[in-house]
């Protein structure tokens, strides 16, 4: 990569350069100072500055032998992050699609982002042609099944730190803009192990959701139903309940989790 990013002020440059420190310590293992600089074409200076900068984040650490760099274990956060994410959809795909076949409509899985749930997989029922595209779209946590799923199954700490940063805009007349209704509801999903979401984000869309497990038993995921009120009312609604917690079930036992 060269000198990196010829951007004037060094921001971009600075990011390409520990880019390629991280691509080099891959490619040739433990590397020094000195090579890391040859290699980039800068001063050991700023290596060191780089390093350093990686190092405090754990995406580097220093070799038993003194002046020489590997990986760092912190990447294992990383990778675990966005490998997670891939495995869930890889293991419910078939599943999502069997779901979307037996009750005709969209199913998606979602997962956290920062205070947004974002889906990171549909599958369209024969009924469901012409929907809306959910995948990679961010949506709000307290509107949402999805959301709700994965705020009921937090531990408190985390659901306290993540709603902190939340704002309970009003979508519809049907959405939870009290923490404290929003707190009481979240108690029931957590207890009940699904959720059903009428209106609260958009007229006229209904979505019931259950949760994806990983191994461990954690909730990392969210499987959801969603179609039109007009055939997706209450009654429907209620019906497919037990399809969507099989479903999400389903892919848990695929990720490792067995109950």
């Amino acid at each position: 990569m060269g000198n990196g990013s010829s951007d004037s002020g060094g921001g971009v440059q600075s990011v390409d350069r520990a880019v390629s420190v991280l691509e080099i310590l891959a490619r040739l293992g433990e590397v020094g100072v000195t090579e890391l600089a040859t290699e980039i074409g800068v001063h050991k200076s700023t290596v060191s500055r780089l390093l350093s900068a990686l190092e405090d984040h754990e995406l580097v650490e220093q070799a038993h032998e003194r002046g020489k760099y590997r990986l760092g274990f912190g990447l294992l956060r990383l990778s675990n992050a966005v490998s997670g994410q891939l495995d869930v959809t890889q293991q419910g795909r078939e599943i999502c699609e069997r779901l979307a076949v037996e009750l005709g409509e969209t199913v998606n899985i979602a997962v956290l982002r920062s205070h947004y749930v974002v889906n990171v997989d549909q599958a369209r029922g024969p009924r469901s042609v012409g929907s809306h595209n959910w995948v990679g779209e961010l949506t709000p946590l307290h509107a949402t099944s999805s959301g709700k799923i994965l705020l009921a199954f937090m531990s408190a700490d985390a659901r306290r730190d993540v709603l902190a940063d939340v704002r309970l805009t009003r979508y519809t007349d049907r959405t939870v803009t009290s923490m404290d209704e929003l707190e009481r509801q979240l108690e029931v999903v957590a207890g009940d192990g699904y959720v059903v979401s009428t209106e609260e984000l958009e007229h006229g869309l209904t979505a019931v959701a259950a949760p994806i497990r990983d191994h461990a038993g954690i909730v990392i995921a969210a499987l959801s139903v969603s179609g039109p009120v007009y055939r997706l009312d209450d009654g429907r609604a209620r019906e497919v309940v037990p399809a969507v917690v099989a479903a999400a079930a389903a892919v848990s036992e695929r990720m490792g989790y067995r109950g």
